[in-house]
C-alpha cells in the first residue's frame, strides 16, 4: 500500500490536515488498513519537501492544512495509470513458510496448514460481517473489503491444494519404495479436517 499516494488522493478533494486524511482513508477502505498518525505526518513532510503538497495555513486549533500541488496531482494521476507490478507487492510470507516447512525435519506441516486455514476462515467470517454492515452505496469501502474476502477465499483454496499435493508426493514416494520424508509432512490428510469443514460450512451460511 502506498501511503504517499493515499494521502495525495485525499488531498485531491481539497485542503486537509493529518487527522482528517487518516479518517478519510480509513473510511474509504473500510478500516481494513489503519494508518498510524505519525506515519501520516512523516509522509506529509516528505511530500512537502518533494514539492507534491504545500502548507495551506492553520485553523484556530493549530491544525496545519495541506493542499496538493500541480506536481502532486501529476504524480497521483501517473500512479493511478500505472499497473501494480508483482515486484511492488510484499513477499508472500505464508508461501515462503510452507516452502521451507516441507524441507525442514521435524516440522509439523499438517499443523501449519490446519492453523492457517483456521485463521483464514475466521478472517473470512470477520470480513464478511464487515461487508454486511457496510452501506451498499459505499463503493470504495466495499471494493476493499471484497478484495480482502477474495484473498481469504483464495488462501483457503491454496491451503487445500498444498495439503493434497504434499500428501500425493508422500504416497508416490512410498509407492516407489523411497524413504519416508522427514517430519509429519508425509502424513498430511488429503481431505480437510472435520473442524475445518465445519467452520467452512458455517462461513458459507
Amino acid at each position: 500500500m502506498s501511503v504517499k499516494h493515499s494521502l495525495l488522493a485525499g488531498l485531491a478533494g481539497g485542503e486537509r490536515y493529518g487527522y482528517q486524511l487518516r479518517a478519510e482513508f480509513e473510511e474509504r477502505t473500510g478500516a481494513t488498513w489503519p494508518l498510524n498518525i505519525g506515519q501520516v505526518y512523516t509522509t506529509l513532510n516528505r511530500l512537502e519537501r518533494d514539492g507534491l503538497v504545500e502548507a495551506a495555513g492553520e485553523d484556530v486549533q493549530g491544525h496545519v492544512f495541506y493542499r496538493i500541488t500541480d506536481a502532486g496531482r501529476e504524480e497521483l494521476l501517473g500512479w493511478f495509470a500505472r499497473p501494480v507490478t508483482r515486484a511492488e507487492r510484499p513477499r508472500d510470507e505464508l508461501a515462503v513458510k510452507l516452502a521451507l516447512a516441507v524441507t525442514v525435519e521435524g516440522v509439523d506441516v499438517a499443523g501449519i496448514v490446519h492453523a492457517q486455514r483456521k485463521h483464514a476462515l475466521a478472517a473470512l467470517q470477520d470480513y464478511t460481517r464487515v461487508k454486511a454492515r457496510l452501506d451498499p452505496e459505499e463503493l470504495a469501502a466495499g471494493l476493499v473489503v471484497e478484495s480482502v474476502i477474495f484473498q481469504c477465499e483464495a488462501e483457503i483454496r491454496w491451503l487445500d491444494h498444498v495439503e493434497a499435493r504434499v500428501a500425493r508426493q508422500a504416497r508416490a514416494q512410498r509407492s516407489a519404495g523411497a524413504a519416508t520424508p522427514a517430519g509429519p509432512a508425509a502424513s498430511l490428510p488429503v481431505e480437510p479436517s472435520k473442524a475445518d469443514a465445519a467452520a467452512r460450512e458455517g462461513t458459507a451460511r
